[in-house]
């Protein structure tokens, strides 16, 4: 039977023989970074609703998937996202207003900070999974301390990448870390209909490979086991899948209609798990924060919400010659000339 960790729950308690493994400072932190999430993910979905931004994937209760994770990396770490890890972003560094421009379809929406491995968010399904275990081979070829972080989500485990990915990352001993965010659904596609499986976590067996389903809920859960299975391969002891059991409240994306395929009644009931009252709970019972607290902060979070939008709008859109500049670190005579060729079409379309 596969592992199954929770650590607070969603009544905001603590079982009295769990050592908390995180400081009070580092949950409160925690804390404010997922609120930040929530704000700008009802934002960025009102915006797409304007028209004032592309499609959309919004992330309303993964909150602790992401940010919990984004604590237990370390600086050299490799990290490789979806689409949808926008929270794992912002802890990491990526601003809010790149995040934007990423929706607007702006070529530096994909930038990641500097000095920062974050790959930009994959849209096509677990082709991000075999390139993590090339880097993660890679950090261990050269002898560093890196590890590697993929994340994807239950509708990846179908397709052969996720299989070959992990497969392979078992028979090097590849320092990286497997991150299914299993939030139940693959667009219309229940988990039900995905595998055959009783969990996802559980597939680690065939690959000769540790897993662990951990409550995606639970921010302490998701940073503790992350931040072991990142030792775990830092120490040359191979690849961990870890499943971590969470619920999209919204779409799958703006263009998405939820309600022609899954129930109200089951929205409601995992709302009851909600990640940001949990810990909320918590911490005001452990006197960490009030109400002043978050009234402050969530006013706090709306102003530079505000403050990105307002900077994304006002970055001069994408020139389509730009696009050939950041294909490699100096353009080849190929792109040079097809850059001048896209030039001239801009000239005589007037576009």
């Amino acid at each position: 039977m596969t592992e199954w960790v929770q650590l607070l729950a969603p009544d905001g308690t603590v079982h009295p023989d769990v050592a908390i493994p995180l400081l009070d400072e580092q949950l409160v932190d925690m804390y404010r970074w997922m609120v930040l999430a929530r704000l700008f993910d009802q934002r960025a979905l009102s915006l797409q609703r304007q028209g004032r931004i592309g499609t959309y994937a919004p992330f309303s209760g993964q909150e602790a998937a992401q940010v919990g994770c984004a604590f237990a990396v370390e600086k050299d770490d490799w990290i490789f996202p979806t689409y949808r890890e926008v929270a794992l972003g912002f802890v990491l560094g990526k601003s809010m207003s790149t995040t934007l421009l990423y929706a607007m379809g702006h070529l530096h929406g994909t930038r990641s900070p500097e000095g920062v491995n974050l790959l930009p968010g994959q849209i096509m399904l677990a082709t991000q999974i075999p390139q993590a275990v090339g880097a993660a081979w890679a950090s261990k070829i050269r002898g560093d301390r890196a590890a590697t972080l993929v994340f994807f989500g239950d509708g990846s485990t179908s397709k052969g990448d996720f299989h070959e990915g992990l497969n392979f990352a078992a028979v090097i001993s590849a320092p990286i870390v497997f991150v299914c965010m299993n939030n139940h659904w693959a667009i219309s596609t229940p988990l039900s209909k995905q595998t055959a499986t009783a969990t996802i976590a559980e597939k680690a067996a065939a690959y000769g490979m540790p897993g662990v389903r951990v409550d995606g809920n639970d921010v302490m859960a998701v940073y503790a086991v992350t931040k072991e299975a990142l030792e775990r391969a830092r120490r040359g002891e191979g690849p961990t899948l870890i499943e971590l059991v969470t619920y999209r409240y919204g779409p799958h994306t703006t263009s998405d209609d939820p309600t022609r395929y899954r129930d109200e009644a089951e929205v409601q009931e995992w709302m009851q798990k909600d990640p940001i009252q949990r810990l909320y709970r918590y911490l005001t019972h452990r006197g960490l924060w009030d109400e002043e607290k978050e009234e402050a902060h969530r006013q706090q979070c709306r102003e530079q919400i505000q403050a990105a939008v307002e900077e994304a709008e006002r970055t001069a859109r994408t020139r389509l010659s730009e696009v050939f500049e950041v294909v490699y670190g100096e353009m080849t005579e190929d792109l040079v000339r097809q850059q001048r060729e896209a030039e001239q079409f801009r000239r005589e379309e007037g576009r």
